[in-house]
């Protein structure tokens, strides 16, 4: 049982309650914790504070629980810090998903232009919370769910020395979307994937202990033409069985590139206008829940569900706790535990996590067929958390021509210069000259 002071960057945001929740679930194991709030708007911290302390209140937990717009204050002398924010909000989400369009690109929150702009907005943001942690609290890890956490990871790890482990529940669910395109039951399989975050593959694949392969080349041959299929797992089982591999969910937007970017000039709202429209609903809800005696999370009102950032808390959990459990993790390729990469470039992979650190597991190389397109993102990540931390206007437009949505640099070029006048307020004066 550890008794830790955790400080949550984001906690007024819309999973906030979510992952208040989430680690309340696990209030036993963290006995004697202080939790302290942070983000920038008062009267939603205030909500997530009262239905978090509603709820450990409830569950009879030995948990402090304070709010504070004060960020350096916050951190003081803090253990771990959780980061999971959005700088400009679901706004500037809309614009990069909204902008690429205009110029024939895919427009997506992590992907792309969408997933770079996010990134410089997201980093510029770091730079001060490591001068603060750096400050104030010197033996402070940050478990990062921030976006794109490989970029955001990749900036901090190679610039500061301050520890940083980045969260994704991929590698734990994309195996599910091949496998039940296929008809095949995940709890019988074993997909081991690896790679840079959201864009990873498997290099093992089994089912039953037997090779997945031959499975869903059966199921793909059965099944392409049925019409029942949407178009997503039909996308996901041709991949697989044509690269010899199981995709991450992403990938479909760098092999059907065309008619995915057809199908979102065409839709009628974007992804963030869609949760944008649904958002006041949520804080009702968290509203009526922080003053019910017994706090009840519905999960069709609540922002990702009841539980949030799960991952992020297991990982916090077997470290502070020393559990040695195995989970996937977002840290530097140290010895070149992912070959194919350099040894500074951050991978996700899978891990033992106990109270010396994170521990890779062994892996073998991604298959040839996709290693080309994972390393050519790796080096996109690379340049483009340079640019976020220290470059200007010509290294953002290079980094940003070096990612694989990008036809050329012209493209490249315009896209920037109009998503950057579009994010000034959230983008520091280098990148904007």
């Amino acid at each position: 049982m550890a008794a830790i002071k955790l400080v949550y960057i984001g906690g007024g945001s819309s999973r906030g309650a979510g992952t208040m929740a989430s680690f309340l679930e696990r209030g036993e194991r963290f006995q004697g914790s202080e939790v302290v709030l942070v983000d920038l708007d008062p009267d939603r911290l205030e909500i997530v504070r009262r239905l978090a302390q509603r709820i450990a209140d409830v569950k009879g937990l030995d948990i402090a629980i304070r709010a504070t717009t004060d960020r350096r204050a916050a951190l003081t002398d803090a253990d771990a810090v959780l980061s999971s924010f959005r700088p400009g909000n679901f706004e500037a989400r809309a614009l990069d998903e909204r902008i690429p369009l205009k110029h024939g690109v895919i427009g997506q929150e992590t992907q792309g232009p969408g997933g770079f702009f996010m990134a410089l907005r997201s980093i510029a943001e770091f730079t001060g919370i490591v001068a603060d942690i750096e400050a104030v609290a010197p033996r402070a890890k940050i478990f990062n769910y921030t976006n794109p956490v490989n970029i955001v990871s990749q900036a901090v790890s190679r610039f500061t020395d301050v520890p940083i482990w980045s969260m994704c529940e991929g590698l734990l669910y994309f195996p599910n979307s091949t496998l039940r395109a296929a008809g095949l039951d995940p709890e019988r399989a074993r997909v081991t994937m690896a790679g840079v975050n959201h864009n990873c593959w498997s290099f093992e694949h089994l089912y039953d202990g037997e090779d997945l392969m031959p499975l869903l080349d059966r199921a793909w041959d059965e099944r392409r033409d049925d019409p029942t299929m949407d178009v997503f797992s039909r996308r996901m089982l041709e991949l697989a069985v044509t690269m010899r591999s199981v995709p991450a969910d992403y990938f479909p937007y760098y092999f059907y590139g065309p008619e995915i970017l057809r199908e979102l000039q065409g839709a009628p709202r974007t992804r963030s206008e869609v949760i944008m429209a649904s958002l006041p609903d949520y804080w009702n809800h968290y509203t009526e829940q922080s003053r019910a005696d017994v706090p009840e999370l519905d999960p069709a009102r609540s922002r990702g569900g009841i539980h949030e950032l799960e991952l992020a808390l297991d990982v916090m959990d077997a470290h502070y706790n020393d559990t040695g459990e195995r989970l996937p993790v977002n840290l530097p390729n140290t010895g070149g535990a992912l070959p194919g990469f350099d040894d500074d470039v951050v991978v996700e992979m899978w891990c033992r996590v106990d109270a010396a650190g994170v521990h890779p597991e062994p892996q073998r190389p991604l298959p040839h067929t996709v290693r080309g397109i994972t390393q050519a993102l790796a080096e996109y990540q690379y340049v483009a958390a340079e640019a976020a931390w220290a470059g200007g206007r010509r290294e953002a437009i290079a980094a940003l021509a070096a990612n694989p949505l990008v036809p050329g640099l012209r493209v490249a070029e315009e896209l920037y210069d109009e998503m950057a006048a579009a994010h000034a307020a959230h983008l520091p004066e280098r990148l904007l000259r």
